[in-house]
């Protein structure tokens, strides 16, 4: 493909209507659900969540402590789910693998020269290929927002092919850092070319900058992989991250789901929440639920 051909593609699709989309979004986060279906709701959210340390002072026993608390969210109740996966740093792989193995927990890495994704593309791929080896099963990489910003759609396009191909068996989720695109034909726009280009997610934010993940946004990038399987047959994941801490936060998102794309994406394999915070908060919700009172903040040990 040509660099004139994946522009007049990108710039051929149609329009967003802003006001209608965040019109749409706080309709449908006005929605409101009864308990049982709350409780089955908290559940699913606890399985879709990507537990995730992006620290600097980050150890090996911070994240041997995430994997266990990932593994089992509350040791008090056997019945909660496990989370989806555990986030980390290429470097911190070896450590999730270890910690995880057998779990059925799978081990996600940021990789490209995340959060900003300004490193020349050897090292980009070198980023990669060293979290691939260390036994990552996904991998969370980040556009050059530079590149998409300038209209060098066809660098962006490029990196994500190559960057999929260093991923070898593991799933690619593309982040765009939708707080920088600016505008929601940009996160259009940003969807189409990551799926053409290969990507088996497509992720909203690094959880660096604000504003990560709104409702808006994430309903405009599920009407994309919506659209995307109808014209392809091929299904796309969608992770919103960043800002999402409540449970009453990640209710919302799954009614989004269910009403934009549909019930196919209400699974882990397709849905995803990156978060920290979010889990202690479905975890005081849930036992709420089950003994009719709250317990303390700190009854859950701090991510």
């Amino acid at each position: 493909m040509s660099a004139a051909e994946l522009r007049a593609f990108l710039h051929g699709l149609p329009g967003v209507d802003q006001v209608g989309a965040e019109e749409r979004a706080a309709r449908l986060a006005t929605r409101s659900i009864k308990t049982s279906a709350k409780a089955q709701a908290i559940d699913l959210a606890i399985s879709m969540v990507d537990l995730t340390t992006l620290e600097g002072a980050d150890t090996p026993g911070k994240v041997r402590a995430l994997c266990a608390k990932g593994v089992q969210p509350d040791p008090g109740d056997p019945d909660v789910p496990r989370v989806a996966a555990i986030c980390v740093y290429p470097d911190m792989v070896g450590v999730a693998v270890e910690a995880l193995r057998g779990s059925g927990v799978g081990v996600a890495s940021v990789a490209t020269a995340f959060p900003s994704g300004r490193a020349p593309m050897e090292a980009k791929l070198a980023d990669t290929r060293a979290a691939v080896e260390a036994g990552a099963t996904e991998i969370d990489m980040v556009i050059d927002r530079g590149a998409f910003l300038a209209g060098d759609y066809l660098k962006v396009y490029e990196e994500i092919v190559a960057t999929k191909a260093a991923c070898g068996e593991a799933h690619l989720k593309v982040i765009f850092e939708t707080g920088e695109l600016v505008t929601y034909d940009n996160v259009r726009r940003a969807s189409w070319l990551a799926m053409r280009a290969g990507a088996d997610f497509i992720k909203t934010s690094t959880g660096k900058v604000s504003p990560a993940a709104t409702l808006p946004v994430t309903l405009v990038m599920l009407e994309a992989v919506r659209d995307f399987r109808a014209e392809t047959g091929r299904q796309v994941g969608v992770k919103p991250a960043g800002g999402i801490r409540t449970t009453k936060d990640a209710i919302k998102y799954l009614v989004l789901v269910n009403e934009t794309a549909g019930p196919d994406w209400l699974t882990p394999q397709w849905f995803r929440l990156g978060a920290s915070s979010l889990l202690n908060d479905l975890l005081m919700q849930r036992r709420k639920l089950a003994t009719g009172v709250y317990s303390g903040p700190d009854y859950f040990t701090l991510d």
